[in-house]
Parts: C-alpha cells; structure tokens; sequence
C-alpha cells in the first residue's frame, strides 16, 4: 500500500488582513490611476486653459491652474499616483514652471504603452526604450536652442521680458501680460546676479483695489507692526537716515513675572525699580548716540521707549518678522546688534528715503534708494484673496523662469513646438532600429504631442486637424512650428512670434516624466499592511497592561 505525501503546511508571511496585488493586473491599474490624475489636470494646459476651485475640509477655497498647486491640494491617496505629485513638485522647485506639463507627459507616456504591456511585452524592454528616447530628446534640445546675446541689455532685457509673458499665458493674470512681464523682469534683475536668491523677492498681499495697482519697491516694504502710545507723534519719512536692527526688547517687564525679591524697607524696593528705570534709559541714550534716525527691532519696543523716540524725531518699529529685517540688512546694509553698547558707525546702515506709506487699507514702511539693493518687495494688489494668492503663484513661476533664462541665456519656441519637433526626430530615428524597440521609440514619441493636442482641445480648436498640419511643417524642416490659438491657421513659428520658454524647463520635464514612468512600470506588486490604513495607528499596548495600571493605583498611588 502506497503511503500518502505529507501535507504542505500553510506557511503565514504576513499580518491577516494585509492586502497583496501583483502581475499584469497590479501595473495596469496604476498606470489606470496615473492617467485619471492626468484627465483632472489636463484642462488648465495652455493659454486657454481653465482654472480649478479647490476646497479644503475647513471650507478655505482656492482658485488655480499651478499643476503643482492642484496636486498638493487632492490629497491623493493612491500610492502610484504619488509619484505624479512627487515629478509636479520637484518640477516646481527646480524650474517653476511646467508643472503640468510633466504630469501630462508621464502619464501619456503610460497611456501609449498599455497595450504592448497587455500584449506580455516586458516592462524592462519598455523602460530601456524610454531611457534611450529621453536622452535622444535631451540631446536634440540642446542641439536647437538658440543663445541669446548678454552682451546687448536691451536685447537680453526683452529675451527676458517674451520668457516671463510665456509663463504668464496660461495663468489668471494673461491679461496684464506686460505690465506683470516688466515687474517680474525689474524685481529678479534687482537680485545679486551671482546667486540670483528668489526668497530675497519679498511679497506683500493687500486686498482691494485692481491688478494694475500692484508696486514694486526697489527695496524692502513691510506691513506697519504693533504700535504703542506714542507712535503717531513719531516722524513718518526721511531721507538718508541710519538704519539700526537690533534683536533687543526695549519695554519695562513686571516685577512678579521674572524675579523674586526679598526687601525690608520701601527704599530697598524704589532702588530696585529706579535700577530698572535707569537700565532702559541707558539702552535708549546709547541707541540715540548713534545717530540712527529708524530703529527696527525683532523684539517688543513698549510705550516708554516710543514716547522717548517720538520726543528726539526717531521712529522706531518693534516686533518685525524676522524674514523682513534680513531683507532690510541685506538692501540697507549693517547687521542686526543684540546689544546697544559699543555699536559702530559699520553696523548701521542708509537708505535714500523712508517713509510709512498707506497702501489700500493698510499702512506700509518702505525703505527705498538702498545702496545694496539686491532685494526688492512685490506689493500685490486685487479685489479676491483667491485672486491676490494666485496671482503670487503665477509671479513665482515667472521669477523662476526668468532666473533660469539669466542663468543659462539659451531659448527654445513654446506653444508646443519643441515636442513636435522631438516627436518627428524619435520617430525618425526609431526606424533605424530594429525589433521592439522601434515600437517603444515610435510610442514615446506619439506620446510627446500630447502637448499641442492638449493646448488646441483647450483652445477649442480641432486638434487632429492642427497636428497634421504641424507634423507637415516640421517634415519640411520647420523646426519651430507650434499651436497658435489665436490666428485663422491655427499653426505659426513661435520663435518668430515670441513665445519663448528657457531649454531647461523643457529637459527637467521630459527627463522626470521618463522616470516616473519607468518607476511605474518597474512596480508590479502593492502590499499594504491594513494598521498603516486606520485612522491614527499606534503601539498597541502589551496584554494585562491596563489590569496592571489599574493594581498599581489600588496599592497608595494618587488619584487625579
């Protein structure tokens, strides 16, 4: 009698409850998910794009078409499609613009190969087309941009003002084009050419009034801080004052909040008091040998020292947010003092003009004619909240544009005209490989017209028509051809036309795009661990822990 085999024993990996997806299955359901985030998007690409109202669980709405922006506000939850969020971000840290356009890309890129994926093509195959059809592209982008002159100010001046209006012609603000084009151009060309430091861009949102009435102080301006009695009897506006920073509180404490004294006789105490008295008056007559006619401090100035400034024809301002004095040292010169002995003549610094000036409803100190005036303040006017912040996201995109164009002085045409000629270049070159990888090339480069399609859907053009034109022109050797949603044709040369965008926006999207999709494709199992999902997942406490509490307080511990 033949014995039977032993039983294969169950063997548990891993917690009950965990949920495990893989194969085939797994990896189209993340490139499903990749594309859904893709569809919301795909409405804001463009000068005609829409915009998105965005509200929050506390009820704040916020209006925008900032890729990045949209993204960050979803909150999305699907662990694939965070790699989408993750390639908008970084996108909108390094460059600051084209932050749709790269989820876009990364996610048609998904699209064009789901069916070879469908078909059992390996996912590796795929990604080593991918990698070969980015550099292709990053090698013909720099083989065509165009570098501009810096040796013409004029001429380099107005490369920079075309490459501010590009980034402006999908935002809210499009219609003011020029007059934000020049602000943005003036605030970035005010920064220390070397390091070209954006944070040093100070912006001040002040509701009311019409987008024209936005200002740009060559200087620092920030909002009038908390005043004590006595601040309305103080000078309002000078010209060429010394300037002193310090971190020092200028106010009289109370006794009782931060010393304990033992006295035995009333003089012992009114010597206490006088020595305080005396301390802050000394700190006073040294800040007024000085010379310096304004006096900022990141600590409280109280009444006292008010009063004792607006009788000598010193203003003074405490409680400065400590962002706006960096930025007042570094445009006035000087350094921030922590105590007012032995301060130099070195450690002040001038401006041409002071003033405290009413901007709409709120009242402003602004420092102009700085000698060291590498920083600059944006005063950003407008009827809505949600209008003034999205206006500042479109200004950041364009400082960012912008800097890049200083730093590298090179220029590709915009209005998808770039990705029509990559796409006819990888195609191009995919017929001279043979096998599998001819596919992938061709499907990458497919995938790359999803730009111009995109900008015409949006413009409410017919699409399919405009890019047969466009892969006609761009056979013929019209390299810089792209949509034109304004014209009768519906196609231009975009160089000839101005829209301009620097290389590097361009390279950084493609170039993360690809990652993101190969990262994609290189998943195809997703485990997750069901404690990771509840709401606030902690150590769970050891058994008979909560019995041993309760033995612990019947034995004489206290009860609360």
């Amino acid at each position: 009698m033949q014995r039977g085999l032993p039983m294969q024993p169950t063997v548990v990996l891993l917690r009950e409850g965990t949920d495990t997806s893989q194969g085939n299955p797994q990896l189209l359901s993340n490139i499903s998910a990749c594309l859904a985030i893709s569809e919301t998007l795909s409405s804001t690409l463009g000068p005609r794009g829409m915009d998105k109202l965005i509200v929050n669980e506390r009820g704040e709405a916020q209006i925008t078409n900032d890729g990045a922006t949209i993204l960050k506000l979803l909150d999305i939850v699907h662990p694939a499609a965070r790699t989408l969020v993750d390639i908008a971000r970084a996108q909108d840290a390094e460059v600051g613009d084209g932050t749709t356009s790269v989820v876009l890309l990364a996610a048609q890129f998904l699209k064009e190969v789901r069916g070879y994926i469908e078909e059992g093509v390996s996912p590796h195959i795929i990604m080593k087309g991918f990698r070969k059809a980015s550099q292709l592209a990053a090698e013909r982008i720099k083989a065509i941009q165009i570098s501009v002159d810096k040796s013409d100010p004029e001429q380099f001046r107005s490369l920079l003002l075309k490459c501010a209006a590009t980034s402006m012609s999908s935002k809210l603000i499009h219609s003011e084009k020029p007059f934000f084009s020049n602000m943005v151009v003036d605030a970035v060309q005010s920064l220390d050419p070397n390091d070209l430091d954006e944070s040093l861009i100070g912006v001040k949102k002040i509701p009311g009034g019409g987008m024209q009435d936005s200002l740009l102080i060559r200087g620092v301006a920030f909002k009038k801080t908390f005043t004590y009695a006595g601040a309305e009897q103080q000078p309002k506006s000078f010209r060429d004052p010394l300037i002193l920073s310090l971190n020092v509180e200028l106010e009289l404490k109370a006794e009782k909040d931060n010393a304990e004294v033992r006295v035995e006789a009333v003089k012992d105490y009114q010597a206490i008091v006088d020595a305080e008295w005396e301390i802050i008056y000394r700190k006073l007559e040294a800040i007024e040998k000085t010379g310096a006619k304004v006096v900022l401090s990141k600590l409280p100035i109280g009444d006292l020292a008010t009063q004792w400034f607006a009788d000598r024809d010193i203003f003074c301002a405490g409680r400065v947010p400590a962002a706006d004095l960096r930025r007042v040292c570094q445009a006035v010169g000087g350094s921030v003092q922590s105590t007012c002995s032995d301060i130099a003549r070195e450690h002040l610094g001038t401006c041409g003009r002071f003033e405290e000036r009413q901007v709409g409803g709120e009242r402003y100190n602004i420092f102009e004619e700085c000698p060291k005036a590498q920083t600059c303040t944006l005063l950003l006017r407008g009827g809505a909240e949600q209008f003034i912040e999205e206006v500042e996201r479109s200004l950041h995109d364009a400082v960012m544009v912008v800097k890049r164009a200083i730093r590298n002085g090179e220029v590709v045409a915009g209005g998808g005209a770039v990705e029509m000629d990559l796409s006819a270049h990888i195609r191009k070159h995919a017929l001279s490989i043979p096998g599998k990888q001819q596919l992938i090339l061709t499907a990458f480069a497919k995938a790359l017209e999803i730009i111009p399609r995109q900008i015409c859907d949006n413009a409410g053009l017919d699409s399919t028509d405009i890019l047969n034109k466009l892969r006609m022109r761009h056979a013929a050797g019209n390299k810089w051809f792209g949509v034109d949603v304004d014209g009768p044709e519906g196609v231009r040369d975009n160089m000839e036309a101005f829209v301009w965008e620097p290389p590097l926006v361009k390279l950084n999207a493609i170039s993360s795009a690809t990652e993101a999709a190969c990262l994609i494709l290189s998943v195809d199992e997703t485990v997750r661990n069901p404690q990771s999902e509840a709401q606030n997942p902690g150590p769970k406490a050891p058994p008979g822990a909560a019995a041993r509490a309760l033995r612990g307080r019947g034995r004489g511990m206290p009860r609360r």
